[in-house]
Formats: C-alpha cells, sequence, structure tokens
C-alpha cells in the first residue's frame, strides 16, 4: 500500500514537472528562493504594527517567528528521520524530468510548504478579525509550494504533508498566543 502510494507521487510530480515551460524557468527560479520573499515578510509584521498597538504587535511578531523557526527544526528533525531523497536525487528520475535546482538534503516533507503555510495560517489567525482580505496571504505559499515542484526538489506528497504540519504548527502556536497574550489586551 505505502509502495503504491510512492508510486501515485512519483507519477504526479513527473507529469506536473514535465508541464514547465522553458521561457518561465527564470520566473520559477526567482519564485522559489526564500530570499526574494523579504519585502513580502516585512510587510506580515509591518500589518501587526498597523492593526494593534506596539506592545501586541511585537508580542504578534515573537510568536510568528517561534512558529516558523519551531516548524522549520521540526521539519529538519522529519528529514533526518525519513531521509527521502529529493526528486533531482533519484536516478531513476534524473532522465525523465526538469531540474532546475539540485539541493542536496532531503526530501520528505517539504521546509518551503511548511514554514510558508505555518507562517501564513498563523498571521490569518490573528489578523482575520482585522480584515477580511488577509487571507489572500494565501496566493504567496500557494505560488511558493507549486515552485518546487516546477524546480524539481520536491514530490506532491512532500508538500500536501508540509502544508498540514505548517496549518497544525500554526493552530498550536495560535492557541498558545491567544492564552498567554491575554494579559496584553
Amino acid at each position: 500500500m505505502w509502495e503504491q502510494i510512492q508510486q501515485w507521487d512519483r507519477e504526479l510530480f513527473v507529469y506536473l514537472n514535465s508541464l514547465g515551460i522553458e521561457r518561465y524557468d527564470t520566473f520559477w527560479i526567482f519564485v522559489t528562493d526564500p530570499r526574494h520573499w523579504i519585502p513580502l515578510y516585512l510587510l506580515f509584521f509591518l500589518f501587526f504594527f498597523l492593526a494593534f498597538h506596539w506592545k501586541k504587535a511585537v508580542f504578534s511578531s515573537m510568536f510568528l517567528l517561534a512558529t516558523v523557526f519551531t516548524t522549520w527544526g521540526f521539519t529538519n528533525l522529519v528529514k533526518g528521520i525519513a531521509v527521502r531523497l529529493r526528486p533531482n536525487n533519484t536516478p531513476e528520475l534524473i532522465d525523465v524530468i526538469r531540474i532546475l535546482q539540485e539541493p542536496t538534503n532531503y526530501s520528505f516533507f517539504s521546509g518551503h510548504s511548511s514554514t510558508s503555510f505555518a507562517a501564513t495560517t498563523f498571521i490569518v489567525l490573528v489578523l482575520t478579525q482585522k480584515t477580511r482580505w488577509i487571507s489572500l496571504a494565501y496566493i504567496w505559499p500557494i505560488i511558493f509550494v507549486m515552485s518546487r515542484i516546477y524546480v524539481g526538489v520536491h514530490y506532491p506528497g512532500d508538500i500536501i504533508v508540509g502544508m498540514i504540519v505548517g496549518i497544525i504548527m500554526a493552530i498550536i502556536f495560535y492557541r498558545l498566543y491567544e492564552r498567554s497574550g491575554r494579559r496584553l489586551y
């Protein structure tokens, strides 16, 4: 059963990766680099300072950072246990996929997916009562994780599990945030 799921995951990856168009490679390589999203990260922090008084904004920012870094640490722990090769490092796939990046660490589960969904979910939970438009922030992690398949470094299963883990971590940290922040507001 597990082997069948992995086979479907590989087949879906090969199909999705093959949809890539060479003309868009530069765009997707740009999108997949977390450094290019720094202005968006700063905007997220700015939202806290626009929505709340400075103490609550700093408190919210600290919880956001704790959410992301805990998720990142957990992701790397699981990668070290699961030791699943990335598609770009899998010998039987090298000749049939488009490879635009070549990281050498492990694949399961996607750190881009887990951390971006953890950050976005936490931000949405915190700011949803201030603005209903905050849900549009999910456009970022969706595009961000799609890039990982496009550049040839993650299976769809890696991305889906990363999304789920990120959302769960954000909910856990949001509940801790609500309980511990009641004194500030």
